[in-house]
């Protein structure tokens, strides 16, 4: 009896089957209700406009401070948010042996690297300058008071064997003629005379050269060594201040790379410190090269906020920057090139009281409804 309804299992197998295949088919294919984007996407307020993205920038764009010298950082002086001022010049007065030397210090200080070679080396140099200006007084206070008695002692000496040597030729002269002493004699008495007088005259030129003091060219001489030393010790005092990297500008630090015991690259590998004026925020738009038959100055924009397009944010511009470069501020879009070139436009923007930070993106909407009307009215 079992073996008789065993041939309808299969076809009813069969057609639950299908019917199951039938029913999954139909429940796929119904339509999905739309799903509601979490934000909704920048609209612009213009008729036509041109868009682009903007990055939020420091006024004075974003200082990247490196330093001029390399070595190892020893001291970092300031913070991530922390307010520093160019606050100068400030003067400070430094004493060495040529009087007060006056060094200009500008900004305040951000960080300092290793000093110990430069102060051993300053050193060294005040040395030389001390020995440089210590031979220049030595030739200037020449001659020594108490060489001038020595000298005129010997002028007296040798005019003194001058008359004693006159005398005795005039003797010998006088014995001579009375054929009292031989010629030989004569002459030997009339060379010792001329050798005195000699002498004398050596003297006398010692003495007076003694007078005169040093040479004039000799006084140059030590005096160009002066200033060579006095220029080595400045270079060290300067390259010495050189390691101490100030602020130049009014800003806010934004980023501090560098701490103490790292090595400093004379260039440095990275922004050691990124420093900004952020009173007064801009925000720099890439501009598709494209778009920029389209746009003008001067004409109306607006920044909507990356994450909260109901955000708006009126746009001032400031400037553009007439060089067009290839795009390096890519968004992520798919259809992004990046061979692209841009044209960039600068905005000065008023958050209010919306905290914005420097680097962040934003979509950026310029008027160009009297451009497209002018372009229609010339076609």
């Amino acid at each position: 009896m079992a073996g008789k309804y065993i041939k309808y299992i299969l076809p009813v197998l069969a057609v639950l089957m299908f019917t199951f295949a039938v029913v999954h088919v139909a429940r796929t294919q119904q339509a999905r209700p739309k799903a509601e984007a979490p934000v909704e996407p920048p609209r612009s307020p213009f008729g036509t406009n041109v868009s682009g993205a903007g990055i939020v920038e420091a006024q004075t764009e974003n200082i990247s401070i490196g330093s001029s010298l390399a070595g190892v950082v020893t001291k970092v002086y300031v913070k991530v948010n922390q307010k520093v001022t160019a606050a100068g010049p400030r003067f400070q007065v430094v004493w060495s042996g040529l009087g007060p030397m006056v060094f200009i210090k500008l900004g305040d200080p951000l960080f300092e690297l290793d000093d110990r070679q430069l102060r051993a080396e300053l050193k060294y140099r005040q040395a030389n300058l001390d020995a440089a200006m210590a031979q220049l007084l030595r030739l200037e206070k020449m001659p020594r008071p108490e060489e001038k008695p020595s000298s005129k002692a010997r002028v007296d000496e040798s005019a003194a064997s001058v008359a004693m040597m006159d005398d005795q030729a005039r003797r010998a002269r006088e014995l001579y003629a009375q054929k009292a002493t031989p010629l030989e004699e004569l002459t030997t008495k009339e060379q010792s005379l001329n050798v005195a007088k000699a002498q004398l005259a050596r003297a006398r030129a010692d003495y007076d050269l003694l007078l005169a003091g040093a040479w004039e060219a000799d006084k140059a001489v030590a005096r160009a060594a002066v200033e060579q030393a006095e220029a080595q010790l400045k270079q060290t005092k300067t390259d010495l201040d050189r390691l101490v990297v100030r602020a130049l500008v009014d800003g806010e630090v934004l980023q501090v790379n560098v701490r103490p015991g790292e090595f400093a690259g004379a260039p440095p590998s990275q922004a050691l410190i990124v420093l900004g004026n952020v009173h007064q925020l801009h925000v720099r738009v890439d501009i598709d090269e494209h778009d920029i038959p389209r746009f003008r100055t001067n004409q109306a924009a607006q920044a909507s906020l990356r994450g909260d397009p109901s955000q708006k944010f009126p746009l001032r511009f400031v400037r553009d920057e007439p060089y067009v470069i290839p795009k390096k501020s890519l968004t992520g879009d798919n259809t992004e090139r990046v061979d692209t070139r841009v044209l960039q436009v600068i905005y000065a923007i008023d958050n209010g009281r919306t905290p914005l930070y420097v680097g962040q993106q934003m979509d950026v909407s310029i008027d160009t409804t009297g451009v497209a009307t002018e372009a229609n009215g010339k076609n």
